[in-house]
């Protein structure tokens, strides 16, 4: 499988994520501070992941910043992708299976080396859902990509 992945910091996290994907047999396509050159902004990291996921370049894509909040945020702008910011195995693996999320984004300041391959374990061995409640949910996902909300909440 191809994996893009990105970070803004070349924290110890990030070459393990690196590493450990590529120990696991996939091929990794680097943005951010993981190649030399780049621009290391999480929002500009995370796209270019997030692109390389939407275009069909990569299979999956995995983003990194000190929270994870901001590369989730990011990637999520990316017509076609479906981030989702897991900090343990469970949500990771909820995240494949009910969201077919196809972009992990990943705290470098939460995640230890250990938790990290828990969450790679369950996000990469999870398969999408196939029910059709599930289904329905990831179709009107995409469905929101072209709308624009008038709902007002109060």
């Amino acid at each position: 499988m191809i994996i893009s992945i990105s970070t803004d910091w070349d924290e110890p996290v990030a070459q393990l994520l690196a590493k450990e994907l590529e120990d696991r047999g996939h091929s990794v396509i680097a943005h951010g501070a993981l190649k030399p050159g780049d621009r290391t902004d999480w929002s500009y990291a995370s796209q270019a992941a997030a692109e390389d996921v939407a275009a069909a370049r990569a299979d999956l894509g995995i983003v990194c910043c000190w929270t994870g909040t901001g590369a989730a945020l990011a990637a999520n702008k990316v017509r076609g992708v479906r981030a989702a910011l897991c900090h343990d195995a469970y949500t990771a693996a909820g995240a494949r299976r009910h969201n077919d999320a196809n972009v992990l984004a990943v705290s470098l300041r939460l995640t230890s080396g250990p938790i990290l391959k828990e969450i790679l374990e369950a996000w990469l061995n999870t398969p999408a859902s196939q029910t059709p409640e599930d289904l329905a949910n990831i179709t009107h996902i995409h469905e929101l990509d072209n709308t624009v909300s008038t709902r007002i909440l109060s």
